[in-house]
């Protein structure tokens, strides 16, 4: 029996319609038959993705408007972008036509393209300060071109309104932050560790301009111009505004027109010198006597591991004896002690305004018998040393408790032990204080607490950098006065991390100190006529004969006693630095 034949239907046939998206299902069924063509089975991926994109209804933008589609992954998507940007680049612009033509991408005004406005800080912000700052530095003849970061702020802070070191209440930024905008839009440049800021070729042009404004500024005040300059104010730009916010501005003032400065009425100006005044004082770091108090801070490895319950007992003993003392990681030392200001709770405020901190000249170095035995094996002993040295801090100690006759039960004799103790404080010139147990160690660290806070406590107290310090601090000790120009406690402990990136100079001395018999005092000696590798092998190529070249070294003195290294040491130096291939 034949096949019933399908129903014949009549009327006229429906257009079915077409693609939205006819580039992308173009581009997926290329990407489908190559596939096929490899035999990879990505193409039934391939497949799925132009059955999805063939239901969806609506033209689509960009690839990444199909990912609300099936099958339509990262992959996908990234490549259909990469071929889209190649057709307009090809073709020179979007299809035309837009969604009535069912092209793939709609037409779109395009907008002109929107003119930058030059940054330019506002006046007595941060930013302001610090490049008025630095193009007044370039000024003065024979300046060195940069200034390090203490300096910078120090000056810095007379021409601005916020503080370069304590945030306002509620915030977290300084008058500092601005500076990473300055680097981010190439005005200042930050070189070298520690670090160095100086102007750009940009920040130059910027800053004679901030600098012409800021003199008309100022004669415009002497002339009694205050409420005519203050109604045209507002043509000054913030650094931390967007493009966005600075275009309807930007519309009315055109980037050459002249800096405009903002000035106030008299009262608020005493306000503002007042305010400055104090700014002022914060930045240099000053601690008025009775504004601070004197804190034992303790390294946290003192506190936990190992023996714990010795190491509890320190604190227990510290405790007991009323001292006051804080746990923290200090990355040189044991115990330091630091100058807290006092601060009060602020009304309204969850937390308490951070005080700032001063590091006293004294640091310790606590070492057990056996830790001290360890720690000269494995060569700590001399690397902890020569930290101490470099720690910024005048008066080291070391503390060493020698736990009756736990030294004769070591594995070097106990007269080597006892050379390396004496050797500390003869040649090293660290005070030695010898205790028998933890007991006496607390004993000791009650006793200079307070000591080191009746020494201070009628004594203005100042901040100082490391980057400028001179040899007036050690002036003072000698004529028996405590030193109250301080570092910071973070900046004495950031400059004190083990393994931060190091100069070229200071890899030069680590790498010099590797050589049995050469301490940091002759490493010192040696980096003061030849500071880094290159100086050192340049004189070598200088010297007439090899017997010169093994002598080169042998008269520089180092130390107190103002030793000579020695010929034998320097023909080891020009051996390691000179003979080609592996040493014998």
């Amino acid at each position: 029996m034949p096949a019933a034949s399908e129903p014949v239907r009549l009327g006229r046939k429906r257009a079915l319609p077409s693609c939205p998206n006819p580039l992308f299902l173009k581009w997926l069924t290329e990407l489908r038959d190559d596939a096929r063509e490899k035999g990879l089975k990505i193409q039934y991926t391939y497949q799925k993705a132009i059955n999805s994109l063939n239901k969806y209804p609506l033209p689509l933008q960009s690839a990444k408007e199909a990912k609300i589609l099936q099958n339509f992954g990262d992959g996908i998507c990234k490549i259909l972008d990469e071929k889209l940007q190649r057709y307009y680049r090809d073709n020179g612009a979007p299809l035309p036509g837009g969604q009535d033509n069912n092209s793939l991408a709609p037409s779109r005004k395009v907008n002109k393209a929107k003119k930058k406005r030059e940054y330019v800080p506002q006046r007595r912000s941060g930013g302001f300060a610090v490049l008025l700052v630095l193009y007044r530095q370039l000024q003065i003849p024979g300046s060195k071109g940069y200034m390090f970061k203490m300096e910078l702020q120090t000056e810095a802070q007379k021409l601005c309104d916020k503080s370069f070191t304590v945030p306002d209440l509620g915030s977290k930024y300084t008058a500092w932050s601005s500076v990473s905008t300055l680097i981010r839009k190439n005005l200042v440049i930050k070189t070298h560790n520690p670090a160095r800021y100086s102007l750009t070729e940009e920040g130059l042009a910027l800053a004679e301009r901030l600098e012409a404004a800021e003199h008309r500024c100022q004669d415009n005040q002497a002339g009694g111009k205050e409420g005519e300059k203050e109604e045209n104010g507002t043509g000054v730009v913030d650094l931390t505004v967007s493009d966005d916010d600075q275009e309807e501005s930007s519309r009315d003032h055109s980037p050459s027109e002249k800096l405009p400065c903002v000035t106030q009425p008299a009262s608020q100006a005493g306000d503002t010198a007042l305010s400055g005044k104090a700014h002022e004082s914060q930045a240099a770091g000053c601690l008025l006597p009775g504004s601070y108090e004197i804190i034992l801070c303790v390294d946290f490895i003192e506190t936990t591991g190992g023996n714990h319950q010795r190491k509890q007992e320190l604190v227990k003993d510290l405790q007991r004896n009323g001292v006051t003392f804080d746990i923290r990681k200090l990355n040189v030392g044991d115990f330091l002690w630091v100058a807290r200001e006092k601060v009060t709770p602020v009304p309204g405020q969850l937390r308490v305004p951070a005080a700032r901190e001063l590091v006293l000249d004294y640091v310790i170095e606590r070492k057990r018998i056996d830790d001290l035995c360890g720690s000269i094996i494995d060569g700590r002993f001399r690397e902890q040393k020569f930290r101490l040295k470099r720690c910024g801090l005048r008066q080291p100690i070391y503390l060493v408790e020698e736990c009756g006759s736990a030294a004769s039960h070591q594995s070097l004799p106990e007269s080597t032990l006892q050379q390396a103790i004496i050797n500390t404080q003869v040649v090293d010139g660290f005070f030695v204080k010898r205790v028998q147990d933890v007991k006496e160690s607390a004993a000791y660290l009650t006793i200079m607490t307070r000591y080191l806070t009746k020494l201070y406590q009628n004594r203005t107290l100042t901040c100082r950098s490391r980057e400028l310090e001179g040899d007036g601090g050690r002036e003072e000790e000698q004529v028996g006065t405590p030193a109250c120009s301080l570092m910071s406690f973070a900046e004495f402990n950031h400059g004190a991390v083990k393994n931060k990136c190091q100069t070229v100079r200071e890899v030069f001395a680590r790498q010099l100190m590797q050589i049995s018999g050469l301490s940091g005092d002759k490493a010192a000696a040696i980096q003061e006529h030849y500071n880094t590798p290159h100086s050192l092998l340049t004189a070598y190529d200088q010297c007439a004969s090899e017997a010169e070249k093994e002598k080169l070294l042998s008269s520089i003195r180092y130390g107190k006693l103002k030793r000579n290294v020695g010929p034998a040491l320097s023909r080891t130096v020009y051996q390691l630095y000179c003979t080609p291939g592996a040493l014998s």
